[in-house]
This record gives structure tokens, sequence and C-alpha cells, in this order.
């Protein structure tokens, strides 16, 4: 929604929002570009408007949609606005359970490279570019297309209104268990989502992704590109070597790390290429590739210890992640995992989800969904730091793993470990 709201002002509209809070980084984004921002649902702060956009966060009983619908007032959701605004344009939408906002800035960063002017909506930061979305002033749109549901009057996935030319689908695993009740709901959404690609259009999966062979047995209409393998591109890990038909790339010289993030440079690469945009030239891009922020950031080092801030929140992101850390970190390892997804706190993922982190040194769980989990998720931040005061100076790097706002745990962590 901030970044519809960047779009919109971008084209000269005069934007408000509202939302119970606004944190950095988008609240400063938004500031900057004149978007009213109000503070709670109440309706004698809710402005006249020509149009309301709802967003996916918002059900009946909230008081703004209340009165909404009560005034016949006209309004939208987020995704079909947009998918309107870039009805005519060529879209690459970024879908997937894991690696959407990172792929999706790999795309932006190669475009940007060749001096072109590209939209984009992507639902993070980067270091890279100074917004996270821009309606551009080429025909090319990137955005990362999310299988999460429109709003509470439109229960199809956000990325059926965005109707792609290419269709990236970084993976498939159950997640979402508040609006899915298995993964074949996922599949079906993802399936209508392969029903708009144009038959000249492409669908790039990785050659080896779960679950991927299921959806496009259920009918595929578009080139197939499996991303992967000699046909397309490879990645060959052992070496370090990206593979592009005779061309060959050291994996090392890359600014980031981690076999997730090769795999999205993979595919960012290759969607480049069938947009237009040689390999040499997009590795040459990605070298100069910033990373995202709350995607593997640094946000502490002294000379003890660093602090690695993650948005993980499902059992695969966390392994990766895990994985990334311990390839290229000496020393021991500590994870604070907070449960902050409905998906996570509701025990959807069974064991496989502590099972996760089973390679670190150490893990503190953070429970504060109000649901009772196992005997070892600690309910309160105060609770938690508390417990690990006494332990710090058994790690090296502490890796910060949440998708709610971290902060509420970077920021007294940091002032404890000051104090030490």
């Amino acid at each position: 929604m901030g970044g519809l709201a960047q779009i919109l002002a971008e084209k000269g509209h005069q934007v408000s929002g509202s939302d119970h809070q606004f944190y950095p980084p988008m609240s400063g984004q938004l500031e900057a570009l004149g978007v009213e921002m109000i503070q709670g649902y109440d309706t004698v702060n809710l402005p006249d408007a020509d149009l309301f956009v709802i967003g996916n966060a918002l059900s009946r009983g909230n008081s703004s949609v209340e009165h909404i619908l009560n005034a016949k007032l006209p309004f939208t959701s987020g995704p079909q606005m947009l998918g309107e605004m870039i009805k005519d344009k060529t879209v690459i939408a970024v879908a997937g359970t894991h690696g959407k906002t990172s792929t999706a800035f790999m795309l932006c960063e190669i475009f940007q490279h060749q001096d072109m002017d590209i939209g984009y909506l992507v639902g993070g930061v980067s270091q890279s570019l100074e917004l996270s979305a821009r309606l551009g002033s080429t025909n090319l749109f990137v955005i990362e297309a999310d299988e999460y549901d429109s709003a509470f009057f439109d229960k199809r996935s956000k990325f059926i209104h965005y109707h792609p030319d290419t269709f990236i689908i970084n993976n498939i695993e159950f997640d979402h268990a508040d609006i899915f009740s298995d993964l074949s709901d996922i599949l079906k959404q993802f399936h209508h989502a392969v029903r708009t690609v144009p038959g000249e259009g492409n669908i790039l999966i990785h050659a080896d992704g779960d679950n991927i062979s299921e959806l496009l047995e259920m009918g595929c209409w578009s080139n197939t590109h499996q991303i992967g393998t000699k046909e397309t591109i490879e990645l060959d890990l052992t070496n370090k070597m990206l593979n592009f038909k005779e061309e060959t790339f050291n994996l090392e010289s890359l600014p980031f790390y981690g076999t997730h993030n090769y795999q999205n440079a993979l595919m960012a690469i290759y969607a480049a290429f069938l947009n237009g945009v040689q390999p040499k030239d997009s590795f040459a891009a990605l070298q100069n590739f910033q990373g995202v922020k709350r995607r593997f950031e640094k946000i502490y080092e002294d000379h003890n210890i660093t602090i690695i801030d993650d948005f993980a929140h499902h059992p695969t992101a966390i392994a990766s992640t895990i994985a990334a850390a311990q390839d290229h970190f000496d020393g021991n390892i500590l994870g604070i995992i907070e449960l902050g997804s409905n998906t996570m706190s509701g025990g959807f993922h069974g064991t496989n989800l502590h099972k996760s982190a089973n390679s670190l040194d150490g893990t503190f769980w953070l429970n504060l969904s109000g649901s009772e989990g196992e005997g070892h998720e600690f309910t309160s931040v105060n609770a938690l730091l508390n417990n690990l005061k006494d332990t710090l100076d058994g790690f090296d790097v502490i890796l910060i793993m949440s998708n709610k706002d971290s902060k509420k745990i970077s920021e007294p962590l940091i002032e404890l470990i000051k104090k030490k």
C-alpha cells in the first residue's frame, strides 16, 4: 500500500493513508512525498476522497470500512487499482513463497544499470533505490507478486490483477494458513495467475522447485523456462560459477552470498535476458547490488559480535538464512526467531519450524501472539532479553529473524550489548 501511494503521488494525485502505526523506512519515504499519514481508523479523521483504496489487512468491523460501505463511497483494492495502472505496460511479476523481494530488486538493479527508467513496486526497501515504487517512463514494470488475498471483498490472490508478460515462480510452499487451508488452495491461486499469462509470454521456474510440476500439470499455455539447466542458465555451486551457454561468471565477485541469493540472481538474470538484457550486463549490474533492508542486513558490529536482521518467517527461509550465515561467518551463531506470522504462531509448520534452526549454536523463540506456544518460547521481549544477557558472551553472531517490526528486538539488544 505504501508503494502504491508513492506511484499515485508520482502521478500527481493527493494521497493520504490510515494505519495503526507508521514506521521506517516506509514512513520516511511517504513523508518525503507529501503523503499524509493518519494514525488509526477513527472516521472523524477520514478525509473526503474521490476513491478509497482498502488494504487487505482491513476487514468488516473496521470503523473506516463500515463508514465507506454505509455512505456508499467509491472504493477498490490496491492490487486492482495497480493492475489498471499497469495494464498497458510489459509486466515482469515475481511470485513464490520465498525470494520475491530480493529477486524483484535485482531485476530493478539490472534494468536501471542499462539506464532504463522502469516502473516497479516491491514490498521492501532496497539499499540501491531511493524509493520502493515508481511508475517510470518506460514500458517495463517489475512487480513483487504476492499470493495473499486482495481485500476483504476480493479473496483472489493479488497477482491475479497484474496480467504479467513474464511470470517468475521462485517456489511454492504452504504458507498463510489464515487464508489457505492447504497447499492445493495455494496451487489453485497460482494457476489462476498462470492462466493470465499470454501464449507469447514467459513463465520461469526453478528446475528443482517443489510443487511446480504439479502446478504446470494443471495446464500451461505460455513459454516455460526451467532455470538451473544447461538449456537456460546454470548454477555451479561447487566451483562458485554461473554458466550461460559459453559464458561463465564468478559468483564470488558478487556482493552477496548464500545459495538462495544465487538462485534469485539466476532467475533475475534470465528474466532480464528474455526482456533484452545480455547476461554479462546483468551480472555486471549485480556486482553493484547493495541488498535489501531486512534481508540479511548487518545492523550492528563491534569487535566481539555482529547482528544480522532478516525477514525469514518460514522453515525453508529460516534454514536458508542460517546456511548463508554459517557459510559466511566463523564462530558461534545465535538465532532469535519471532513467530510473527499466523502460520508460525498457529503451529501449522509442525516440527519443521523448530527443526529448521537445529544447526544453530543457540536459539531463542519469541511468541507475542497470545497463543499458547511451546515451553521454550518467550512471550515478551523483556523475558527474552533477561535470559539472553547472561549468555551473550558465548556468541559471535546474532541472527534476528522476524516478519514483524524487528526493532523492538534489535534496539534493546544493541543497548544491552553496549552496556556489557
